[in-house]
């Protein structure tokens, strides 16, 4: 294939995604194109996101059409220079079609979910990559490793990258021994030994960054550095509303405004992604571990546990990472380590910035971690 030819290929957010459809293009053909810029909306079975340019150059092809569903790896645009010439392109575009269909027969083979047996019951988690540093994704309150779409195969171009089901979520056991930071934090170290992890760097969202940094202090051995999005037990304040109503919701409408609210654009939530929270939130066991959960992790409309203060003195490397528009814990958390973490806030993301903006929060991780 001709290297100064750059593919726009239709995206595989995780492992079930086959297929997405293209809602329409933020650039128009002949656009110059830098690194990062947002190219294309995609929309899936499970969410809304962008498409972000890996090279620059100029938009020489818009091939996906708007309101039309490609499979996944489908050429849907070109990036080349502008003396690349037009008959190059003509040609790469009719050989790609070959090339698509040989990478996908070895992805066949390719990686699944994968379960473990642990102290803190049987956990669901994907594996990524092979790189020397270790890196565990924890999600946050009634999420999942769905949560990391976005991020978990840019991040394991770098590292090995594990994500995981907490207890009580996802398809990992739906019990939750103990409900209580520790409890968690030790469902993570459980983990690890399961899979014979000695160390790794902890990236967690929401209440999984508030059990990374638990991990942290109680295991500061373990622990190589922390990265904290839009995370719990840096402050008291949080949206009582939103844990309340996730927890109350029973039916489409009751819980399509709450998700809405984790996003920077609600659009952002699709009719599958409520569909599937509902269905997660119906099997047995569920409210109960997230009851459990909210009482006793925000009791009272509060984050019971503030760890910034501990954090403050702990000697863990550590990222913090915002949305500028967080609507579920305040933005202005992520200045609550000061001097002692660098801190990114985000604009045009919500609560879920690593999926609004994983470009940006994936570069910002592998970074932290390199250094």
């Amino acid at each position: 294939m001709n290297e100064r030819i750059k593919p726009i290929v239709m995206p595989k957010w995780g492992l079930s995604m086959s297929e997405g459809k293209v809602t329409g293009w933020l650039k128009s053909a002949g656009a110059k194109i830098a690194v990062g810029d947002e190219i294309v909306e995609v929309e899936t079975d499970k969410i809304a996101g962008v498409v972000e340019a890996g090279d620059a150059g100029t938009l020489r092809r818009v091939l996906g059409e708007p309101d039309t569903v490609y499979p996944v790896k489908a050429l849907i645009g070109i990036i080349a220079a502008d003396d690349v010439p037009d008959g190059e392109i003509d040609a790469y575009v009719a050989e790609y079609a070959s090339h698509a269909a040989e990478e996908g027969e070895e992805e066949e083979a390719g990686p699944r979910y994968e379960f473990v047996d642990t102290p803190a019951g049987r956990l669901r988690y994907a594996k990524r990559g092979d790189g020397e540093q270790v890196i565990i994704l924890i999600h946050g309150f009634g999420g999942d490793l769905d949560n990391w779409l976005f991020n978990i195969d840019a991040l394991a171009e770098a590292c090995t990258v594990y994500a995981l089901d907490l207890p009580g979520h996802g398809q990992s056991d739906k019990a939750v021994r103990e409900a209580s930071l520790k409890g968690l934090s030790d469902a993570v170290t459980g983990f690890m030994d399961a899979l014979g992890i000695s160390a790794a760097h902890l990236v967690g969202h929401s209440m999984g960054g508030a059990i990374a940094a638990q991990t942290a202090l109680d295991h500061p051995d373990r622990v190589s550095s922390i990265t904290l999005i839009g995370s719990a037990g840096l402050g008291a304040e949080i949206n009582s509303g939103y844990t309340d109503d996730f927890v109350a919701a029973t039916s489409r409408r009751d819980l399509k405004p709450v998700l809405e609210q984790l996003f920077h654009d609600p659009a952002t939530v699709t009719r599958q992604l409520v569909d599937d929270l509902l269905k997660y939130k119906r099997l047995d066991g569920v409210d109960e571990a997230l009851r459990a959960l909210s009482s006793a992790l925000f009791p009272g409309g509060r984050q019971s546990a503030v760890l910034a203060e501990a954090l403050m003195a702990a000697s863990t490397p550590a990222l913090v990472i915002w949305g500028e528009s967080d609507r579920v814990i305040p933005a202005a958390h992520a200045a609550a380590l000061g001097d002692r973490a660098r801190a990114e806030v985000i604009s045009g993301a919500g609560h879920m910035v690593q999926m609004e903006k994983a470009g940006r929060v994936n570069d910002l991780v592998i970074a932290h971690i390199k250094a």
